[in-house]
C-alpha cells in the first residue's frame, strides 16, 4: 500500500501521540492522521499543570499544537473520543458512542491514571484531586481560591511541584508521606537531605512515616485527614499523588498483550501486527539493567512517540530504551538529577558519595567497578548529560573514572582512545 493511501490512527493526545503524529507528518506528506481523545480540551503541555493551579500559566499559554515542534499541520485531532476496545483483525477502533475508525497503522498512546489507594476511605468527596488532567487542574484551582489548608497524600515529584503551586497562592500545605523522606522513588533518604531543607525553609510542612486512613468530608465536601497514627487535621482540599496505572482497560477483548503496560519490541511494535505503543503505556526496556520497565516522563514519552511515529511511516528506527529513573528538575528553587539505579543499600553496588553545603553527589558503579550504573546530583546539575552519555552506551570507565569521581569530566575525555 503506497504511503498516500495510510490511514494513521493514534488513542491519545499527549505527549507520546502528539510527538507521533508530528514524526508521522514529517515522513509522510500525504497520509491521514487521526489522533482520538478522550480529554474534551485541545492537547496540552501537562507538566505546565501546576502552573496553572498557581496562576502563573492559563490554559492559553499550555496549548500543544502551534508550540515548538508541535506544528499539528494536517492532523485531526477528535476530541470527546475515548477508544472503547480495537479489533486488529479488522483493523478498527471503537470509539465511545460506537463509531468505527478504521487504521492501517495505529498508536496506542492512551497514557495512565491515577492510583488511588482503595484503603483510603472518601476519595470521592468533592474537593479530592489528582492533578493528572487539564480539567482536574482547573477545579482544583477554584477550589483552592476557597480553601485554607490543603494536604497532599504522597511525596512523589508531580505531588511536590503541586504543593509548591499552592505554597505560592499563600496556603497552608502539608505533604503526608508514607516513605521515610520525599523523593523516595528517585533518590534514597540521605540523598535528599538538602532537597528536604529547602522544602522546610520554603514552609512546606512535611509529616513522613505515615499515611491517611480516611478523608473526611461534609455536605459542602472535604473538611479533614484522618491519620494512621489517630490524628485527624482540618483540611478543605486533598491532592492525592500515590502513583499511576497505564490506561489497558479497552483492550481486553483485543489480542494486544498487555503485561502491566502494553508490551513492545525495540521498534515500539505490539505483538499484533501495524499496532504500536509509546509514552506511559507501553512497556519499554531500561539501558541500563535490560529489565522491562513503564516510565511516565514526558521527555521519555516525547522520545518514544517519535520513534513510534517514524516506524509507522515506515522509516525503521530503533528506540534506544528509558532509565528506569530520569528526572532533571527542580523543587524549592533546588536543582537535582537522578538517573539509573540509585537505590543501592544493602546491595554491592560500588558507590562515591561528596557533600557539601550546598551541594551532594552519588555516583553508583557497577559491582565490578566496570560501568557507571547510577547517579545523583543536588545543587550542582552541571555535566549531568555527560554521565548519562556514559551510563547509557554503556562504557568501560576504567580510563576516565577518577575523572567521574572528582566531577572533572568533560567531553574530550569520552575521545581517549
Amino acid at each position: 500500500m503506497a504511503n498516500n493511501e495510510r490511514r494513521y490512527v493514534i488513542i491519545g493526545a499527549s505527549a507520546a501521540g502528539m510527538a507521533a503524529a508530528e514524526a508521522i507528518r514529517q515522513s509522510d506528506s500525504t497520509g491521514f492522521i487521526t489522533v482520538l481523545s478522550e480529554e474534551p480540551v485541545q492537547p496540552y503541555f501537562r507538566p505546565m499543570i501546576p502552573f496553572l493551579i498557581s496562576g502563573k500559566k492559563s490554559v492559553a499559554d499550555m496549548t500543544l499544537v502551534g508550540q515548538g515542534p508541535y506544528s499539528g499541520t494536517g492532523i485531526d485531532v477528535r476530541l470527546n473520543s475515548k477508544a472503547e476496545a480495537i479489533d486488529t483483525k479488522n483493523q478498527t477502533v471503537t470509539v465511545q458512542g460506537g463509531d468505527l475508525v478504521l487504521y492501517d497503522r495505529l498508536l496506542i498512546a492512551t497514557g495512565s491514571r491515577p492510583y488511588i489507594p482503595p484503603e483510603i476511605e472518601g476519595t470521592e468527596a468533592a474537593g479530592v484531586f489528582a492533578l493528572r488532567t487539564l480539567t482536574d487542574a482547573l477545579a482544583a484551582a477554584d477550589c483552592a481560591a476557597q480553601a485554607d489548608h490543603v494536604v497532599m497524600l504522597g511525596g512523589g515529584l508531580l505531588n511536590l511541584k503541586a504543593a509548591f503551586a499552592l505554597l505560592e497562592r499563600g496556603l497552608d500545605v502539608t505533604l503526608v508521606v508514607y516513605s521515610p523522606e520525599v523523593l523516595s522513588q528517585l533518590m534514597e533518604p540521605d540523598d535528599a537531605v538538602l532537597i528536604r531543607d529547602a522544602l522546610n525553609k520554603a514552609g512546606l510542612k512535611i509529616m513522613t512515616d505515615c499515611s491517611a486512613t480516611h478523608i473526611l468530608s461534609q455536605a459542602g465536601g472535604v473538611n479533614g485527614v484522618l491519620l494512621n497514627s489517630g490524628q485527624e487535621m482540618f483540611c478543605q482540599m486533598v491532592c492525592i499523588g500515590k502513583g499511576v496505572f497505564p490506561n489497558v482497560n479497552f483492550l481486553e477483548q483485543s489480542d494486544v498483550q498487555v503485561d502491566q503496560g502494553v508490551v513492545v519490541d525495540r521498534f515500539t511494535a505490539c505483538n499484533a501486527a501495524n499496532v504500536f505503543a509509546a509514552g506511559d503505556v507501553a512497556v519499554t526496556f531500561d539501558p541500563i539493567t535490560s529489565d522491562r520497565i513503564v516510565t511516565g516522563l514526558w521527555t521519555n514519552a516525547v522520545e518514544m512517540g517519535r520513534c513510534a511515529g517514524y516506524n509507522m511511516a515506515g522509516r525503521t528506527t530503533e528506540y534506544t530504551g528509558t532509565f528506569g529513573i530520569l528526572n532533571a528538575t527542580q523543587v524549592a528553587d533546588e536543582p537535582f538529577v537522578s538517573m539509573g539505579i540509585v537505590h543501592t543499600s544493602g546491595t554491592d553496588y560500588e558507590t562515591h558519595v561528596f557533600s557539601t553545603r550546598n551541594t551532594y553527589r552519588k555516583l553508583v558503579f557497577s559491582e565490578d567497578g566496570e560501568r557507571l550504573v547510577g547517579a545523583v546530583f543536588v545543587g550542582d546539575i552541571s555535566h549531568a548529560g555527560l554521565y548519562r552519555y556514559v551510563m547509557r552506551e554503556k562504557m568501560d570507565v576504567a580510563k576516565i573514572k577518577p575523572f567521574i569521581i572528582k566531577h572533572t569530566l568533560h567531553y574530550g575525555h569520552l575521545l581517549l582512545p
